[in-house]
């Protein structure tokens, strides 16, 4: 399995800072629940966002493939980009170092 990364950016940034259209807010909910299938097959290793509401905040999203071909398929996959809401770059990607703790919430 070949890991990849792929960073997806709003295409109408005002949807964070404004506000979703209801066919936005919908749309995003579809992309989460696709990443979370995707999690709990055990493709996804992560994914997470930025919490800036301006034209740098971007998503994350890194995974396992057999192949480019099936990375790209699941890129395309994703609700939020097949609909427009998104925008993605996919790059090869290998993770050095995992923390054995995860992720843990703010005190």
């Amino acid at each position: 399995m070949t890991q990849y990364i792929y960073r997806i950016q709003p295409v109408r940034t005002e949807m964070l800072s404004a506000g979703p259209t209801e066919r936005e807010a919908e749309i995003v909910n579809q992309h989460f629940e696709y990443l979370q299938e995707l999690t709990t097959a055990g493709c996804v290793l992560m994914a997470g966002r930025t919490l800036t509401t301006d034209e740098r905040t971007y998503g994350i999203v890194v995974f396992s493939t057999a192949s480019e071909a099936e990375a790209r398929e699941l890129v395309a996959g994703d609700p939020a980009v097949q609909n427009g809401v998104m925008r993605a770059e996919l790059l090869p990607f290998r993770i050095a170092l995992w923390s054995d703790i995860g992720p843990q919430d703010e005190p």
